[in-house]
Parts: structure tokens; sequence; C-alpha cells
């Protein structure tokens, strides 16, 4: 039992609420893919768009591979919520829908799967273009 009711208040037993392997093994996975982005960053002279296409396209090959599913499987969050993960998750749509519609499938799975985040995105980056100034990296 997650909780326990008393008369004066609720106890509860947060070691039984939260999976804190599950927790830990997501911090880490994630951290570590954020690491390699930030060495790809600091390091090459990679701009932040070829960075993102080279996550997002990792993610396409290793989830259309099956591999990044065991990744998933593993770390939950922490290979999902990366680019990475949305890489993954075109692929997945796409294979889905292959199955389901043939060719067609293949075009239109990725995106019905990622729906949800490719709004998110653009409406969010909408909201960041609105209240900052970007700038160019220097080469």
């Amino acid at each position: 039992m997650y909780y326990e009711r008393n008369e004066t208040k609720m106890n509860i037993n947060w070691t039984n609420v939260f999976d804190w392997m599950m927790l830990l093994k997501c911090f880490i996975t994630g951290g570590l893919i954020c690491i390699v982005g930030q060495i790809l960053i600091d390091k090459t002279k990679l701009t932040p768009a070829r960075i993102l296409v080279i996550f997002v396209t990792t993610g396409v090959i290793l989830g259309g591979l099956g591999i990044y599913k065991s990744l998933v499987d593993f770390a939950g969050a922490g290979a999902t919520v990366p680019l990475t993960g949305f890489g993954y998750n075109l692929a997945k749509g796409a294979i889905e829908e292959v199955s389901q519609s043939g060719l067609v499938g293949a075009f239109v799975g990725g995106v019905k799967a990622s729906a949800g985040g490719i709004a998110a995105a653009v409406f969010f980056g909408y909201l960041a273009s609105l209240i900052s100034k970007p700038k160019m990296k220097k080469q």
C-alpha cells in the first residue's frame, strides 16, 4: 500500500511510490546522451542544427534496427526525452504504420507518432523566438 490514512494526516511511504532505481537509470542515461551533445558542441565546429540532425538520425537508425528499444526499456524517459528518443519515435511510428498501410505508412507513420512532440517544438520555439535574440556561432 502506498499510503496509510490516519485521523490527523496521511502518511505516504515514498519508497514504494517511486522506483528509485529506475529514476537513477533514467537520470544517468539521459545525462550521458546530453554529455555527448555537450562534447560535440565544445570540441567540434558543428552547429547546433547539425548536432540536432545527428542525434535524430542516430535515433532513427537505432530505432529502425531495434537497438534503441532495449535502451528505452532500460532507461524509460532517460532515453525517450532526448533528441535520439524523437528519432526512435519517428522510426517506431513509421514501422508500425507500414505494417498497417503499406509503403505510404513509411511517410505518414513517423509524423503521426510524433505529432505531439512536433507541435510542442513549433509552439515553444515560436515563444522562444519572441523573447530572445538569436546569435550565430563564431567560426
